[in-house]
């Protein structure tokens, strides 16, 4: 039987994750109902992907029994208001990350998810690509040595950009693009909490972050350099670099090649009915089918990004906004 997807959003993301759906087996994968606040765009985007209902609030998506699971496209600070009404209504929830705000706040949503007994994910895709169980494998097996350093970068110039540029909306390069830095060096080093944080960056005239230069010590002379900005454009790449020898991933957040002494790896994204928003969105079709998969084995976390981990890069995420400055009103 198809997993049954709600979308909560008509933005530029529900789009990509919708899209990437359709890349998958209708067999196994079905969208039934969108929601967004306006209910024209509601009506404009079921057109588009043939989705047979849409609401112009979310509450009428939580309330729709033929929903099984619905992703959170929504903004920031909108994640755990939204969530929770899908979890109060019995649904299951993919939400996009950052999960909320702050480790408050996704500790809240993670108890409360814990308390319905329903299944929960942040959407760290990242995660669900199958070349980072490829680099897992290549760490394992010792062909680069020890593990010393990850250096990952990730910006681009976009400082006008209101998801970046605005509190209101949850902004800042921290929780926007330093997600995946973060999440980056606790994938290579085990989900283990840093001995160190060292953060600095450059505020806009809001109070958010437009830069983040942060090291993270871990135990056993192991460190982690990560960069993000809204002003300049990165490289945009991971390098893990061990005692002998490197793996670079370019495009690490969603990666479809790899870089290993032995050579190089790819693994191509499939096509897909629309244009995308983002690059490799058809990547999104991972996070999607790990949902399934953990909901068809009964399970209320993925291993891959489980709540642990989630809560992990919150506290991470909390303590670089803590030393550059940037406070939200949630906080």
């Amino acid at each position: 039987m198809a997993t049954r997807w709600g979308i909560a959003s008509a933005g530029k993301i529900a789009h990509d994750f919708t899209t990437a759906l359709a890349t998958l087996p209708n067999s196994e994968h079905q969208v039934v109902a969108i929601a967004a606040r306006d209910v024209t765009r509601a009506e404009k985007f079921a057109q588009l992907h043939n989705i047979p209902k849409y609401y112009g609030n979310y509450e009428q998506l939580a309330k729709d029994s033929n929903v099984e699971i619905v992703y959170i496209g929504v903004q920031n600070p909108q994640h755990l208001e939204v969530t929770k009404l899908m979890l109060e209504n019995g649904k299951h929830v993919l939400c996009e990350k950052p999960l909320t705000l702050n480790v408050k706040q996704s500790t809240d949503l993670i108890n409360f998810a814990k308390q319905k007994e329903l299944f929960l994910m942040e959407a760290i895709w990242s995660r669900c690509f199958p070349l980072y169980q490829r680099v897992k494998k290549e760490i394992e097996t010792g062909t680069i040595g020890d593990v010393k350093q990850v250096i990952v970068s990730f910006g681009f110039r976009m400082p006008d950009v209101e998801r970046l540029s605005n509190k209101a909306q949850g902004g800042g390069t921290i929780l926007d693009l330093g997600v995946y830095t973060v999440q980056f060096s606790q994938f290579i080093y085990d989900g283990e909490h840093p001995v160190s944080i060292k953060a600095s960056g450059f505020l806009n005239n809001d109070g958010v972050d437009q830069s983040m230069s942060a090291t993270l010590l871990y135990s056993n002379n192991r460190t982690a350099t990560i960069v993000t900005h809204a002003l300049v454009g990165l490289p945009n790449e991971a390098h893990v670099i061990g005692t002998k020898g490197t793996i670079k991933i370019p495009q690490f957040w969603c990666p479809v090649k790899i870089e290993l002494p032995s050579g190089t790896i790819e693994h191509p994204l499939p096509e897909a009915p629309h244009e995308f928003n983002f690059v490799n969105s058809a990547g999104l079709r991972f996070e999607a089918m790990e949902a399934r998969e953990c909901i068809k084995a009964g399970l209320k976390e993925s291993t891959k990004i489980s709540h642990a981990e989630s809560l992990r890069i919150a506290e991470i995420e909390d303590e670089l906004r803590r030393q550059i400055g940037v406070v939200y009103p949630q906080d």
